[in-house]
């Protein structure tokens, strides 16, 4: 899995050489873009809501959503029109990370909490990933949802970076976006695009996508609605973002604000309170089984001798609430585990301090650099054990090396200013480990080899 995606298509654009030509494949069907496609709506919480009834609402997404932002604002406007409903948040995102890293940590970042609503946002961060995993990732968000919480509303949500706003100003979704619409409409899951409106206007130059230099203020006057003014520069256009992606507080977020709230408003007089069927499957292979074990819960850690005594390191603390049994290993320290499944990753943090493990799948070994361009700082990431595999059991062991690795190579942007700044900061090759991603199920017992 790799989660820092946002403009890996464009990795795909280049022409490829060779002395055979090769058979273009057909591009994949796009759907039209429009701003809110209301199918069952969300009759379940709209009935709590309307109640006066306590309702937990689940944001599931990347950076986007992990900002204060939309999330941050429709909270604000929905206790705002709700008064008699309590209302609470499950901030479930993780920046840099897309739907197949969501599916498995849906159970413990969202379902035990027992949500209501469940807010969807993948689409940018799964604009390079395979347009298989996504179907079988967003269904299983779905199956699993509805299996364990049959009145749970949900609803996909859409977001622009800056190359996909030519596609919106002409009509068509991404093809991540796409994907999603036929998962939504087999399941008649609502959905809504928060960024027609910023395409339109950037489309005729009201909107600027992106100034990282920009002054932006706080949007001011009545409680936040479709009407609320959004601040402009001189020229009176709007500033959407610092980076393309990442919509400034006060002007993008607003406008996805606002769109929501447009959606929201088609949405509510739309189906009747009750739970939703678990139909046949649109890919029996969806990832609804899929599923995160604490490594507590799943592996054996064996500690050199000579670091018996190592204890969790403090930074861990930062992602206790993602990972609350994260490991700290050292060179020498390795963990064993068995999995029946097709499918497995680690899931832990990568940071300056990282290096090279050993992964032994089944006796046959490979050494994975544990590090790359963004580690300037400690961030939550997936590494691949195996995938399609037969459907079986497996056994696992992952050594921690003491290789070295050419960190002043690998390191780009501010990760580099920092490493030629403060070397030492970038020693070790420790390795911070929490949890196991299985598609299948972990089994009781040490590695048989």
């Amino acid at each position: 899995m790799n989660h820092l995606r946002i403009f890996a298509a464009l990795l795909f654009l280049a022409p490829s050489g060779g002395l055979h030509a090769q058979a273009t494949p057909a591009p994949e069907p796009v759907r039209p873009a429009v701003e809110c496609v209301p199918r069952g709506g969300l009759p379940n919480v709209f009935a709590k809501l309307k109640a006066g009834e306590s309702v937990k609402i689940a944001y599931l997404g990347g950076s986007i959503t992990e900002q204060k932002g939309w999330r941050v604002l429709s909270l604000k406007w929905l206790r705002e029109k709700y008064p008699s409903a309590r209302i609470e948040e499950i901030n479930a995102a993780i920046g840099g990370t897309g739907s197949d890293l969501g599916v498995y940590r849906l159970e413990k970042d969202v379902l035990r909490f027992q949500p209501d609503l469940l807010f969807v946002e993948f689409a940018v961060n799964d604009g390079g990933t395979p347009s298989g995993k996504i179907r079988k990732a967003m269904e299983g968000i779905v199956r699993q949802t509805w299996a364990a919480a049959p009145r749970c509303d949900i609803c996909f949500v859409y977001t622009l970076v800056t190359v996909s706003f030519p596609a919106v100003q002409e009509g068509r979704l991404t093809r991540a976006a796409s994907v999603m619409e036929e998962v939504a409409d087999h399941y008649q899951i609502p959905s809504v695009h928060l960024g027609i409106q910023a395409a339109a206007l950037a489309r005729d130059g009201k909107l600027v996508p992106a100034s990282p230099d920009a002054r932006v203020e706080q949007v001011a006057g009545d409680a936040l609605n479709e009407a609320t003014p959004v601040p402009r520069d001189a020229q009176g256009r709007i500033i959407f973002s610092k980076d393309g992606v990442h919509p400034y507080t006060d002007t993008g977020h607003v406008l996805y604000t606002q769109a929501l709230i447009r959606a929201l408003t088609q949405m509510e007089p739309q189906g009747n309170p009750a739970p939703h069927p678990l139909v046949a499957p649109l890919d029996a292979d969806n990832w609804e089984h899929a599923r995160l074990v604490a490594i507590n819960d799943a592996a054996t850690i064996r500690r050199a001798a000579s670091d018996a005594s190592v204890s969790p390191d403090p930074m861990a603390a930062r992602f206790s609430s993602r990972l609350p049994g994260i490991a700290k290993l050292r060179p020498g320290d390795s963990l064993d585990f068995r999995f029946h499944g097709s499918d497995a990753f680690l899931y832990g943090v990568r940071g300056p301090d990282s290096g090279v493990i050993e992964i032994t799948l089944d006796g046959v070994s490979r050494k994975v650099v544990n590090f790359d361009r963004y580690c300037g700082y400690h961030r939550l990431v997936t590494i691949p054990i195996g995938e399609n595999l037969p459907d079986r059991p497996h056994d696992v062991s992952v050594k921690v090396l003491d290789d070295p690795v050419a960190k002043g190579e690998i390191l780009a942007g501010k990760g580099l200013e920092d490493w030629k700044a403060h070397p030492a900061a970038f020693t070790g090759s420790d390795w911070y480990v929490g949890a196991v991603l299985v598609l299948g199920r972990t089994l009781p017992g040490q590695s048989t080899e």
